[in-house]
C-alpha cells in the first residue's frame, strides 16, 4: 500500500480508502463487516470512509464495533451529513442544528471522540452557506472534527464556499469526495482544475462503477446471482445506470488491456483512477477480505499513457463527461 497526501494538508491517507456504503449494516453482517475491516487494517488500508445516512445510520455503529481495540491514531476516519436520519423536519441537511446533533450521534455510533475528516455529503440549498460553513469550524475548533471536505458539489458551489472560508477566517474545505471512474469523468473539466488550484484533494467513490468495470456483467447476460444487481436493498437500483448493453459491451474490450498489464479488470479500474495526481485516495468496498486483498494490488500501480489511450479508445462511445451531472437535491417545497 501505498498513501498520498489529502489534498495541500499534511495528513496521509492510504491510495485506498475502504468504504462501507451499501455493505455494512444492509449487505452483510456484522461479523463479516469485522473481518472486512480488519483485512483492509491488515494489507495497510489506513483510511476508512463512511456516512450518518448508510444503513440508516447501522454502518457507523457496525464500523465503530469493528474498530473495537485498534489504535485510534492509526487511521484515518471520515464521515458525513446531509441526507435524512430521521423522520423529523430537522434531521437532514446542513443547518447549524443538524450538523452539530447528527456530528454528536456520529461521535457515538463509531465510539471516537472525533473524525479526521467530516463531509457535506451534498449542497443544501435550503441553508445559508455562511451557517453551514460557520458549523463546520465551530466543529474543528472543538477537536470534535480535524478537516472538513464535501461530496458531489460542482466548481460554483465549491469556489464560493471557499471565498466565505478566507472572508471569515474559518478552516478551509480539503477534499472533494465526487463519483469519479473510467465510465464517469464529470469532475475532469471544472472541479479537478479548481482543486489543484486551491489544494484540494480527491476522495473518488465508484472507481469500478459499482461493479460494472470488474467485467462480470456480459452484455446479454443475466446478472450474476448475488451480485449487486441483484441486490434489492439499494444496490440494483444504484448500478442501474451502468447497466446498459452499449456500456457492458464497451468494457469487454478492457479485457486484453488489463491482461497486458497482468491486472483484473476491477484493479486496473482502481489504478485508472489513482494516475490522476488530483486523487488522494480511491474507495472500494468488500463484502468479503479475498475482494480487499485482490483491489489493494492496484495501489503504486503506474500505467504508461499508451495503455491509459487504449482505454480511452475501448470506452470512448460510454464516457460520460458533462460537469452538470453533479447535482444536488433541490429545496424541499
Amino acid at each position: 500500500m501505498e498513501y498520498r497526501r489529502l489534498g495541500s494538508t499534511g495528513m496521509y491517507v492510504s491510495e485506498l480508502t475502504y468504504g462501507n456504503w451499501i455493505t455494512h449494516g444492509s449487505q452483510v453482517e456484522a461479523e463479516a463487516a469485522t473481518k472486512c475491516v480488519r483485512a483492509a487494517l491488515e494489507y495497510g488500508i489506513t483510511t476508512l470512509d463512511t456516512a450518518d445516512v448508510y444503513a440508516g445510520t447501522r454502518a457507523e455503529t457496525v464500523l465503530g464495533k469493528a474498530l473495537k481495540g485498534v489504535r485510534r491514531q492509526s487511521y484515518e476516519l471520515f464521515t458525513k451529513v446531509y441526507w435524512p436520519t430521521g423522520t423529523g423536519k430537522n434531521d437532514r441537511g446542513l443547518s447549524r442544528k443538524h450538523i452539530m446533533e447528527s456530528c454528536n450521534a456520529s461521535l457515538k455510533r463509531l465510539k471516537t471522540d472525533y473524525v479526521d475528516l467530516y463531509q457535506a455529503h451534498r449542497f443544501d440549498y435550503e441553508t445559508p452557506l455562511e451557517e453551514t460553513l460557520g458549523a463546520f469550524d465551530d466543529l474543528i475548533r472543538s477537536g470534535k472534527v480535524l478537516y472538513i471536505g464535501f461530496s458531489e458539489w460542482n466548481a460554483e458551489q465549491i469556489a464560493a464556499a471557499l471565498k466565505i472560508q478566507d472572508q471569515k477566517g474559518y478552516y478551509r474545505y480539503i477534499s472533494s469526495q465526487p463519483q469519479y471512474s473510467m465510465l464517469w469523468r464529470v469532475i475532469e473539466s471544472q472541479v479537478v482544475p479548481l482543486s489543484e488550484k486551491e489544494g484540494i484533494g480527491q476522495i473518488v467513490w465508484s472507481p469500478i462503477a459499482q461493479g460494472v468495470l470488474t467485467g462480470k456483467y456480459l452484455p446479454g447476460k443475466k446478472a450474476p446471482a448475488g451480485s449487486r444487481a441483484t441486490d434489492k436493498k439499494g444496490g440494483a437500483n444504484m448500478i442501474s445506470g451502468f447497466m446498459k448493453e452499449p456500456i457492458l459491451e464497451a468494457v469487454q474490450k478492457l479485457v486484453p488491456i488489463a491482461a497486458k498489464v497482468d491486472l483484473t479488470l476491477a484493479q486496473l479500474a482502481i489504478a485508472w483512477v489513482l494516475q490522476n495526481p488530483n486523487v488522494s485516495s480511491a474507495i472500494i468496498g468488500a463484502t468479503k477480505p479475498a475482494q480487499i486483498k485482490e483491489n489493494v494490488k492496484a495501489s503504486g500501480v503506474k500505467l504508461d499513457q499508451s495503455i491509459m489511450s487504449e482505454i480511452d479508445a475501448a470506452l470512448k462511445d460510454v464516457i460520460t463527461t458533462d460537469p452538470a451531472k453533479t447535482i444536488s437535491p433541490k429545496p424541499r417545497a
